[in-house]
């Protein structure tokens, strides 16, 4: 087990019993008291476990990850006969067709303010530890910090998903109805938590920060944040982003000579990775993509404990954008060579021995081959239909949970956001070219000799594939709103996902965004 579970875990546990849960048989403490608040780095490591573990709904089926890819134009998920209509859902998320009932938008609404809520409640209890005089100011700051760079980055993804959400800072006596806020106004809320607390955070870039907020990540997500600006506030913030990135830069990271060294099973040692979610199969669950996006019969390709659902692929346009040369592509039907994609024909766990659907007939016979194009959207897609991610190592004898760390800020993002800002500001600027063509260098293509908003957006999309930023990317630079595979032109408001039906029935004072 990963050592930062140790803390994380711990930290879970101890707030099982602080005010807010109920029903519990075991007794309930309402305070810290003389004997168990925390007075030792280790011990504040630990009472702040609880705002980490939300993250771990970050990567599964049904929510913030899913509404982010699916829709895009890297991600569908079609329906093959009966498996996967939903109610529909997926069809209407990736024709910009959704409503406020989605399950999806509640789930990652639900799921950002639980993290929200966790974070208040660790502060106040902080911040209640230093009133009191049981614990040293300067002591507990740092921690502080911490907790409020964490909460800071779940209002940053409500600012990108929803735009215009409550803001809530307290816990004891928060307000149970609080308004909507624009979303210009939660910007700047997000800005100064982020302002205010970063520089409080440790510069360490090794295990005591791994999985952690530090000063590096603060300032990865100022560097998203300002990179968006203009999208959530109408003014552009290119320079502040260049010097949120250069600070990034100062920090030591560097981008892997192995692309997939970075999404490896046992991924720790990447000096690209800024910050991670530390998914465990047993201690940290919630990270399921081969279940997500292989066959049914794929079990047999990575001797899984358990039967994928055949869901997630890329869509045929997206695949193409990559050049065979491409070393993130992978090499079609060749399994032994890493790619973001599984695609072509598939076979067992030896390599050579082709497996096979044998419950349905699929034009091209019953050995499977994932074919990059995909015949319809609905109803009845091909079960072998569409290549699958692959960007993630699937060690053999994988269970459902994987042990892969998700990296949900990573150098060569950084890299291509300083690249982008530049050029916005000097489209002529030689480093915002050198940059991009740092990271293409690496992949094996060709250098750029120049760099537009679609060959910025097509290098996003290959280096980022399935990372969660490829919707902003495309409302960014101006394409959301176009027609590409299963997916008409569709209309401006859609850059804002609906505020969720039954939290609007909840609270009167919230506001539904423009257009649904």
């Amino acid at each position: 087990m990963k050592n930062i579970f140790k803390f994380l875990l711990a930290g879970a546990f101890v707030f099982v019993f602080m005010p807010g849960c109920t029903n519990l048989d075991e007794e309930v403490f309402s305070e810290f008291t003389d004997e168990n608040f925390p007075t030792t780095e280790q011990q504040f490591i630990s009472a702040l476990g609880v705002t980490y573990t939300s993250l771990y709904a970050f990567g599964g089926h049904n929510g913030y990850l899913s509404l982010q890819e699916v829709s895009s134009d890297e991600i569908m998920i079609p329906q093959r006969g009966s498996d996967w209509l939903d109610g529909g859902i997926w069809l209407r998320v990736h024709r910009h067709e959704m409503t406020p009932a989605e399950g999806a938008l509640e789930n990652a609404w639900n799921w950002a303010y639980s993290g929200i809520s966790d974070c208040n409640r660790v502060t106040a209890l902080f911040e209640a530890l230093v009133a009191e005089g049981k614990v040293d100011a300067g002591v507990a700051a740092s921690f502080i910090a911490e907790v409020k760079t964490i909460r800071a980055l779940y209002y940053y993804w409500l600012l990108d998903l929803f735009g215009n959400v409550p803001i809530v800072t307290s816990f004891a006596g928060a307000d149970p109805a609080p308004p909507t806020v624009d979303r210009a106004d939660v910007y700047a809320f997000v800005e100064s938590e982020l302002l205010e607390n970063v520089p409080n955070l440790s510069r360490a870039v090794d295990q005591s920060t791994y999985a952690r907020m530090n000063y590096y990540t603060g300032q990865a997500i100022l560097a998203k944040l300002y990179l968006n600006a203009e999208v959530y506030t109408g003014t552009p913030q290119w320079s502040k982003c260049v010097a949120a990135c250069d600070e990034v830069i100062a920090g030591g990271y560097s981008l892997e000579g192995d692309y997939f060294l970075n999404f490896d099973t046992n991924n720790e040692p990447s000096k690209e990775n800024i910050f991670v979610i530390p998914y465990d199969e047993n201690q940290a669950q919630g990270f399921f993509l081969p279940a997500m996006t292989l066959h049914y019969s794929s079990q047999e390709t990575f001797n899984l404990t358990f039967q994928p659902w055949n869901g997630y692929c890329t869509l045929q346009e997206f695949y193409n954008s990559y050049d065979d040369s491409d070393r993130r592509k992978g090499e079609y039907g060749n399994q032994q060579v890493r790619g973001n994609f599984h695609a072509g024909p598939q076979y067992k766990s030896d390599g050579v021995t082709p497996i096979i659907d044998s419950g349905f007939d699929d034009p091209d016979g019953p050995e499977i081959v994932f074919t990059p194009e995909i015949n319809e959207h609905f109803p009845g897609a091909y079960r072998q239909a569409g290549a699958r991610v692959g960007k993630f190592e699937f060690a053999l004898g994988s269970t459902n949970n994987l042990n892969n760390d998700f990296p949900v800020f990573r150098f060569a993002d950084i890299l291509l956001a300083k690249a982008e800002a530049l050029w916005r500001m000097n489209p002529a600027d030689p480093d915002a070219l050198a940059l991009v063509n740092q990271v293409r260098q690496r992949a094996g293509v060709d250098p750029y000799t120049e760099l537009t908003s679609d060959n910025i957006l097509a290098e996003r999309g290959r280096e980022l594939f399935y990372e969660g930023w490829r919707r902003q990317d495309l409302i960014r630079l101006g394409k959301w709103t176009s027609e590409w595979d299963f997916k008409p032109a569709s209309d401006e408001h859609t850059e804002l996902m609906p505020i969720p039906q039954n939290q609007l029935n909840a609270n009167p004072n919230l506001r539904q965004n423009p257009g649904y």
